[in-house]
C-alpha cells in the first residue's frame, strides 16, 4: 500500500513538473550543442506567465470558435498526458485526443482568415495523415502482451522500435526534419503560421498544450520500452521505480531530441509522406519478425 501511495504522489508531481522541463531541456541542449548559452530551463513557464496576464487581441474574423479553441487544445493535451501517465482513459483514445487538439488549432487558424493560417493548416493536416497511422501502431504495440527477454537481439529490436517511434513523434510535434520551429519565415512554418493571430492568454494556452504534448509523446515511448522489457534486475523493484525510470527516460529522450535538432534541417514537404510510409512499413515488418521469433 505504501508503494502505491508513493507511486501516485510521484505521478502527480510528474504530471505537473515534466511538461515544464521537457521542452526547456530540448531548447537548452540544442543551444549548448550549437555553442550558445540558450534560454533558462523554465523559459516556457516564464513565457506562459507573461502571456497569460495579457488580454488577447482579436482579429476582424474572430468568433466563438477562436475564443474556445485554446481551452479545447489544452484540455486535449491534458487528456493525452493523463492517458499516458495514469492509464486512464484507455491508451487507444490517445489518437482521438490528438485529433481534437489538431481540430482546435486548425479551426482557430482557419477562422482568423489569414493566408498564413491556411498554409500552416494544410501542412498540419499532411503531418497528421502521415504520422497518425504510425502513432496508432505504436499504441497497439503498447496494448499487446509482448515481452522481450534481456538479450542483445532484444536490445537491438527495442532500439530500432524506439527510433522509429521517435520519428513519428517528431512528425506529430512538427520538429526537425519535418519542420523547424526556430525559423522566423512564415512560409516555412506549421504551428507558428497557424498561431500568428493568437496573442495574450490564448497564445499561452496553445503553447502550454504543445509543451504538454511533447512530454506525453516522449513518455509514451519510454513507457512502451519499460512495459515490454524483461530486465533481470527489475523483478523485485517497487512500482514507483518504474515511474521514476519513465521520467528519467523522458529527460533522456528530450536530451537526444535537443542534440538531433542542433544538427538537423527541415526537409522538403514531398519527403514527409515517403519517410512516414517507410516508417510504418518498417514497424510492421519489425513487429512481424518479433512475432515469428
Amino acid at each position: 500500500m505504501t508503494e502505491k501511495i508513493i507511486n501516485i504522489i510521484l505521478q502527480i508531481l510528474g504530471f505537473i513538473i515534466i511538461p515544464v522541463f521537457a521542452g526547456g531541456i530540448i531548447r537548452k541542449i540544442r543551444a549548448r550543442a550549437q555553442g550558445r548559452k540558450g534560454p533558462p530551463l523554465l523559459q516556457n513557464l516564464y513565457d506562459f506567465q507573461r502571456l497569460f496576464q495579457k488580454r488577447p487581441v482579436d482579429g476582424p474574423y474572430s468568433g466563438i470558435f477562436c475564443e474556445n479553441a485554446p481551452a479545447f487544445s489544452l484540455l486535449a493535451s491534458l487528456l493525452v498526458w493523463a492517458s499516458v501517465l495514469f492509464g486512464w482513459p484507455v491508451m487507444l483514445s490517445i489518437p482521438f485526443f490528438l485529433a481534437l487538439q489538431r481540430i482546435a488549432m486548425t479551426g482557430y487558424a482557419m477562422e482568423t482568415g489569414t493566408s498564413f493560417g491556411g498554409l500552416g493548416t494544410s501542412r498540419e493536416i499532411l503531418l497528421y495523415v502521415s504520422a497518425e497511422p504510425v502513432i496508432i501502431m505504436i499504441i497497439l504495440v503498447g496494448q499487446s502482451k509482448l515481452n522481450l527477454d534481456f538479450s542483445m537481439e532484444s536490445v537491438i529490436v527495442g532500439v530500432l522500435f524506439i527510433s522509429a517511434g521517435l520519428v513519428a513523434v517528431l512528425a506529430e510535434l512538427a520538429r526537425p526534419p519535418f519542420d523547424d520551429p526556430r525559423t522566423h519565415l512564415e512560409l516555412t512554418m506549421v504551428h507558428e503560421a497557424m498561431l500568428l493571430e493568437a496573442s495574450g492568454r490564448r497564445l499561452a494556452l496553445f503553447d502550454a498544450a504543445y509543451q504538454i504534448k511533447i512530454a506525453a509523446l516522449l513518455y509514451l515511448l519510454v513507457k512502451l520500452a519499460l512495459d515490454h522489457s524483461k530486465l533481470p534486475f527489475a523483478e523485485n523493484l517497487p512500482v514507483y521505480a518504474y515511474t521514476l525510470a519513465g521520467f528519467a527516460g523522458t529527460v533522456f529522450l528530450s536530451t537526444v531530441t535537443g542534440y538531433w535538432e542542433s544538427s538537423s534541417i527541415r526537409r522538403r514537404w514531398d519527403w514527409v509522406p515517403e519517410i512516414m510510409g517507410l516508417t510504418f512499413l518498417f514497424l510492421l515488418i519489425l513487429g512481424t519478425l518479433v512475432k515469428i521469433k
